[in-house]
């Protein structure tokens, strides 16, 4: 990965820089070193290392166990030279290593393969020869290992986090394109092959004979094929949507006609799962209530900060006081399914009707539904 790749050129920096560091502390203090010609040769090693790592941690197929173990066996043994070079027996709390910060190359390198256990392992290897470096187990010579440590450490989480994070970045990415994709075999799909479909049908059934039956058959593959089109795009790039034309369009058949804006209308999956529950509900009683035959058409409308649904029919209309009788009766399909649901959703349900012209239900939600207050205890 990209990123991955960034952070091995970050570490091959950062060797650089502290390989600087380690020498300009060297150049200081060479002429107090008891064995400064080692010290020498001990900064060349790190040198050469610094060369190598930087070239082989920059090749995938060697950033494994062999050139792990090596970079931090080559780190604890300069940071050991330090026994004999600097001063022998070793060095006072607070003083510097031989080759100082350069060995937290090594700890960030596993934590960088691994995540937080290895970098944990590299840190405790190279803060223990730190702490034997000082004189032994001393609570002023534990400083330096706990700074290795709290390296490994979060260098590990964070890398972790990132590779997540550019993980699902990559899926989002593929996931979107994939959609972008049907989306535009739906678009192609409707443009022709439904459409093809739907003359079929209408020709069959004025034809009469066979090929009424013919336009029967293509009328279902024209239902089935729409229901298709919708489950497959409605799938959103943006987790816990949904788009609402798609979430509609498999409704749509020879006697129910969709209307929906041209640009996606996302609204978060529970709310429209309960809107789409109320729209089924207002379409089942138009086939249950109304003659075979009669059409419906369903028409979406965005108004931010609302959107709209409205379901008409042209069936016979809802008698006066028809609703007030099926509600005291028991029949709630319209006050719960319907009524219900929206108000749940914090919107309205205006029903407009007139015999032998037709029924309209209007529901309007807003996007984001209103807090449910908080009611008084006992209530």
């Amino acid at each position: 990965m990209a990123f991955e790749v960034a952070l091995w050129r970050a570490i091959a920096v950062y060797r650089v820089a502290a390989l600087g560091y380690a020498v300009l502390l060297a150049t200081v203090y060479l002429p107090s070193f008891a064995h400064p010609v080692a010290g020498l040769v001990v900064l060349a090693m790190m040198t050469v290392w610094t060369v190598v790592a930087g070239y082989t941690y920059g090749q995938p197929r060697w950033r494994g166990w062999p050139l792990l173990v090596t970079d931090l066996a080559v780190a604890t043994g300069c940071l050991l030279a330090t026994f004999w070079v600097v001063q022998p027996g070793g060095i006072s709390a607070g003083q510097s290593t031989l080759p100082s910060v350069w060995v937290a190359g090594a700890v960030l390198a596993w934590a960088l393969s691994g995540g937080r256990r290895r970098g944990a392992v590299a840190a405790l290897v190279l803060g223990a020869a730190d702490v034997a470096v000082r004189g032994g187990p001393d609570l002023r010579n534990f400083a330096e290992a706990m700074l290795l440590l709290l390296t490994g450490l979060v260098a590990g989480h964070v890398t972790r986090l990132a590779f997540d994070a550019e993980a699902r970045l990559q899926r989002a990415t593929e996931r979107e394109a994939a959609i972008r994709e049907r989306e535009r075999l739906a678009r192609s799909i409707h443009d022709s092959v439904l459409q093809v479909l739907a003359l079929v049908q209408r020709r069959g059934t004025e034809l009469g004979g066979e090929a009424a039956e013919l336009g029967r058959l293509a009328g279902e593959q024209e239902t089935a094929l729409r229901a298709l089109v919708s489950t497959a795009t409605m799938e959103s790039p943006d987790s816990g949507l949904t788009d609402l034309r798609a979430a509609l369009g498999r409704y749509a058949c020879d006697t129910v006609t969709i209307v929906t804006p041209a640009d996606p209308v996302r609204l978060a999956t529970n709310l429209a799962e309960q809107l789409t529950a109320a729209i089924r509900g207002a379409l089942n009683n138009v086939v249950r209530h109304c003659p075979a035959g009669t059409r419906a058409w369903v028409l979406l409308e965005d108004e931010d900060p609302y959107l709209v649904v409205t379901v008409r029919d042209d069936g016979p209309g809802i008698p006066d006081g028809r609703l007030a009788a099926a509600a005291a009766e028991g029949r709630l399909g319209i006050a719960q399914s319907i009524r219900g649901r929206i108000q749940d959703l914090g919107g309205t349900v205006e029903i407009t009707t007139e015999p032998g012209v037709g029924t309209e239900i209007e529901l309007r939600i807003p996007r984001i539904p209103a807090p449910v207050p908080d009611l008084p205890a006992g209530t």
